[in-house]
């Protein structure tokens, strides 16, 4: 697979404010000038942002810009799920990232809705749309936070493969060799979809921990040290970020990642610094 045929892509979350709007509309202007397969936009937990990544979504589209909606399945219905698929089907959308989700905090099990696992929302987009939809699903190298152990975390993605699902995305992650070793237990197993890795811009050290422990990435105990030594030196933080992530990037499109799936948080400039540090220039044809 050559750097054409590779899939690089960018997520976004979908903005409160209208300041928060207004940033993030020039961010995919800018961004979406290097051409990128797609941009994700994720959906809160229980669909707490439906209406902000609803109107997101809507946007893009009256822009002409390909877009992957984000679409959990817990605390919500059948019919639900069901109804916003038919919306975005309307609207000419044919890439869904599906998700199980978190609960939003405060709620109980009777929110948990009809569907309780990523694989029976697979499941359920494909008996009703069919080919309608590619549909990407999570992916976790350094195992799930809530998983027992990586066979049970690997059981679970495998059932979402089974399910239906045509690609995956990764959590993300500093450890090359994790990738790897994921990539080895899937082909032993004879899943074979592209599992494209997941890229976290370093521009904040505090909060690049909280997301880290939150999500159960691993930042490396060398990272974590050179990091911490620059202590408020933001860019020397950032300038030691751009080096390591980009060089992560390098191997691992050496190694054979189909792709690459860019966490922005709503910044062009980070992102950008990594995708011009390898050479991708306007992205691919």
């Amino acid at each position: 697979m050559n750097e054409q045929t590779k899939i690089f892509s960018f997520e976004l979350f979908p903005p409160k404010t209208e300041k928060g709007i207004a940033k993030l509309h020039q961010t995919i202007a800018t961004l979406n000038a290097r051409n990128p397969a797609y941009f994700s936009v994720t959906y809160g937990a229980g669909g707490s942002t439906q209406a902000n990544t609803f109107a997101t979504v809507d946007w893009a589209r009256d822009q002409g810009i390909n877009i992957a909606p984000h679409l959990s399945c817990i605390g919500s219905t059948r019919e639900e799920i069901i109804g916003i698929l038919q919306r975005y089907e309307a609207q000419g959308i044919d890439r869904i990232v599906a998700l199980r989700g978190d609960l939003p905090s405060g709620s109980g099990a009777g929110s948990m809705g009809d569907l309780n696992h990523a694989n029976e929302l697979v499941s359920l987009i494909r008996e009703r749309f069919g080919e309608t939809f590619r549909i990407e699903v999570a992916a976790y190298p350094e195992m799930h936070p809530q998983a027992p152990n990586f066979t049970r975390d690997l059981d679970n993605f495998t059932r979402k493969v089974e399910a239906g699902a045509h690609s995956a995305i990764t959590q993300y992650f500093y450890n090359a060799d994790a990738y790897a070793s994921f990539i080895d237990a899937c082909e032993k197993r004879g899943i074979d979809i592209p599992v494209v890795p997941g890229i976290m811009p370093i521009t904040n050290f505090s909060n690049l921990v909280r997301f880290s422990d939150a999500c159960g990435a691993e930042i490396p105990r060398w990272l974590r040290k050179r990091l911490e030594a620059y202590g408020d030196d933001i860019d020397g933080i950032r300038a030691l970020g751009n080096e390591v992530v980009t060089n992560l990037c390098r191997r691992l499109l050496d190694m054979g990642a189909p792709g690459l799936h860019f966490y922005t948080m709503n910044q062009a400039g980070p992102t950008l610094a990594i995708w011009d540090n390898l050479g991708l220039g306007d992205g691919p044809a």
